[in-house]
């Protein structure tokens, strides 16, 4: 009598292998420190993090989903002639093979708008890194006063009062 074991383990593994290649499209981006500043509901909050395409394709993200906040956008924040100011990255931002981009203040940043609930110390605030090739990464931002890149913004600068 034969087992019904291999047909039924073949099966899954054709039912699976969709999911294996987004998990191994998503694996080439890796994600680090993920940190987010507290902040009071209503409020807009700020996502920090570091990105590296360690894939031999290049990659962009393009949105950021979490249920935290109304809108999650991606801004880079610059300064000329003393004045700092925001620019919405609306085309998303792209990753070359063997890039880093680190979200910091004074840098990129996700402006996390209209916040669903307060960010206190110590939340993990749960997000979705959506990438033009379909990848899909889970992460979650934990609040707290985060690393400190140098010559970045001080920590208590309230990121509403910045120009966008």
């Amino acid at each position: 009598m034969r087992s019904a074991f291999p047909a039924a383990f073949a099966a899954t593994a054709v039912l699976l292998a969709p999911a294996a290649h987004a998990a191994a499209k998503a694996s080439a981006v890796e994600v680090v420190q993920p940190w987010s500043r507290p902040a009071a509901v209503g409020t807009n909050g700020a996502g920090f993090m570091t990105l590296t395409n360690h894939g031999k394709a290049p990659e962009t993200l393009m949105s950021v989903e979490t249920p935290a906040a109304t809108q999650a956008q991606m801004h880079q924040t610059s300064m000329a002639g003393g004045i700092m100011s925001m620019k919405r990255l609306d085309a998303g931002l792209a990753l070359a093979p063997g890039q880093t981009v680190t979200f910091a203040p004074g840098g990129y940043h996700l402006m996390l708008i209209g916040l669903t609930k307060a960010l206190n110390a110590g939340d993990k605030v749960p997000a979705t890194l959506v990438f033009a090739s379909g990848a899909r990464i889970k992460i979650a931002f934990l609040v707290g006063s985060g690393p400190q890149a140098p010559g970045a913004m001080p920590m208590d600068m309230p990121m509403d009062h910045m120009r966008h």
